[in-house]
């Protein structure tokens, strides 16, 4: 018997390449297009599959955008109704659907406003209404983090009032980052057209937690790596979601990242100072010399140069790099930083580059050429993350020829093999304790190996650009088959 055609869509608060702040909007946007790719699209997924994001100000909008007509939404928070454009952008394989609602979202930032639940409850309402509007039934609403949670409200409160949008609906809901609940105290409740004590407000008494809210009211939940699934069950990762997710039983589950290899790929990659690929290195040299002439390193300086590019939270354990980073300085190492976030954790970087302008750089930005040019001229790169859902980062580095140096925890255990834990198979250099010393000594292994053996090296970074983390070969295959059983049990 055939499959059924579902109609997807895609519900998120950030989309590579018009907002971005992490890994999100990478995901969103590889996932989106993987998905049309698939050699089931036509047959399992009727195309092209819809993503929604707010139309924040700083997001560009090409000329050949279309505009739908106008709609108008009851305000969450009861106000006057709500106009709302939705404007239409044909992307790479999906159909862009942005929410346009300025006093909403024309705002400096993305996050962090004090009516940030009323933001994202109006976003959620507005793709409801434009899908209701359709006309054409819709089978999986993929929602991602805190943001969308307000779209499971909307589905109950629709349930309740008959709306034959959500007769048959399925909720796939994918957690990033486990650290952001989208709280919302008693006091904002308002915002998502709550009251204090309604069923839809949930059992505490002080507020919801609009993470916590799409877990419980979605068929099927997941996390980007199955190594991060299983350490999300325990109080030690599951920042107060454990029980949660342990309630979920099989119906939560972990789906490894991918990278889109023709967005990263340094055979054409126009960043750089020279393309190269595997089997084929000679220009991964040049852009190590332009990496390190930009950054007023010296280019004839053999010893190694270990790069690092991330958001500076403590999650990322930048403090393990700082406080590592004389010890690594005296054995040679040269350090790059790139990221922004915590002062707290950029002021030592700061402090090291004043004091060792030829061997420590922080570049204190979001730049994506700059990114790709540490990825292809450094000799290592880091991620010492204490907790790492999935990380994208070491996928990048090994494609780009780069061993990674990363924290055995989550994603990064899933997608790098430790060398000496696997010789012959090893792509990168893993440790166990979240301590300087203990990334100082995998950085130590790293550089040793390095030094002293041409020819092992040569075969690991071959090892690593070998790996296949592309969305449509292994990711878009998985998320469809959590579309599926969404559906199956939405209806069975």
């Amino acid at each position: 018997m055939p499959r059924m055609v579902m109609r997807v869509a895609l519900l998120a608060s950030e989309c590579e390449p018009w907002a971005k702040t992490g890994g999100l909007a990478d995901v969103v946007d590889a996932l989106a297009r993987a998905l049309g790719r698939l050699p089931e699209a036509g047959t399992e997924i009727a195309a092209p599959v819809d993503v929604f994001l707010p139309r924040y100000r700083s997001v560009p909008v090409p000329a050949d955008a279309v505009g739908e007509p106008a709609l108008r939404i009851e305000d969450p928070a009861g106000g006057a109704p709500i106009e709302v454009a939705i404007v239409d952008v044909a992307a790479d394989g999906y159909r862009l659907r942005l929410v346009d609602v300025p006093r909403a979202f024309d705002r400096d930032a993305f996050y962090d406003h004090p009516d940030d639940p009323w933001r994202f409850a109006v976003l959620c309402r507005a793709a409801l209404a434009a899908l209701r509007r359709d006309g054409t039934p819709l089978d999986v609403l993929h929602v991602h983090d805190w943001h969308t949670g307000p779209a499971l409200l909307e589905r109950a409160r629709g349930e309740a009032a008959g709306d034959p949008l959500f007769a048959d609906l399925a909720v796939v809901a994918t957690l990033h980052n486990l650290a952001y609940h989208g709280w919302t105290p008693l006091a904002q409740l308002g915002q998502l057209g709550l009251a204090p004590g309604e069923p839809l407000a949930g059992t505490n008494p002080d507020g919801i937690d609009l993470l916590l809210t799409s877990i419980e009211r979605s068929e099927v939940v997941n996390t980007v790596s199955p190594g991060f699934a299983r350490e999300a069950l325990m109080p030690a990762f599951g920042m107060g979601l454990d029980g949660a997710l342990r309630a979920k039983g099989d119906r939560f589950i972990g789906i490894l990242n991918g990278i889109d290899p023709t967005v990263w790929d340094p055979a054409t990659d126009t960043a750089l100072a020279a393309p190269y690929m595997r089997g084929s290195l000679g220009g991964k040299a040049a852009c190590r010399r332009d990496l390190l002439g930009r950054l007023g390193f010296d280019p004839d300086d053999e010893g190694v140069v270990a790069g690092t590019i991330g958001r500076m939270d403590p999650q990322k354990g930048f403090d393990l790099l700082a406080d590592g980073a004389r010890d690594l300085l005296e054995a040679g190492v040269r350090i790059v930083v790139q990221g922004s976030g915590h002062a707290s954790l950029a002021d030592p970087f700061r402090a090291l580059a004043a004091a060792n302008p030829t061997r420590v750089a922080l570049i204190e930005r979001f730049d994506r050429d700059m990114a790709r040019r540490i990825y292809a001229g450094a000799d290592l790169f880091l991620m010492p993350s204490r907790f790492e859902p999935c990380g994208q980062g070491q996928m990048i580095a090994l494609r780009y020829g780069t061993p990674p140096v990363v924290r055995r925890t989550g994603g990064l255990a899933d997608s790098v093999i430790d060398v000496d834990d696997r010789p012959g198979e090893g792509t990168g250099f893993v440790f166990d304790r979240a301590t300087p010393a203990a990334l100082v000594a995998a950085i130590g292994r790293a550089t040793a190996l390095r030094a002293e053996d041409g020819s092992a090296w040569a075969a690991l970074v071959d090892r690593g650009m070998a790996v296949d983390f592309a969305w449509d070969t292994g990711p878009a295959s998985a998320y469809l088959g959590a579309y599926r059983r969404a559906v199956a049990i939405r209806r069975g």
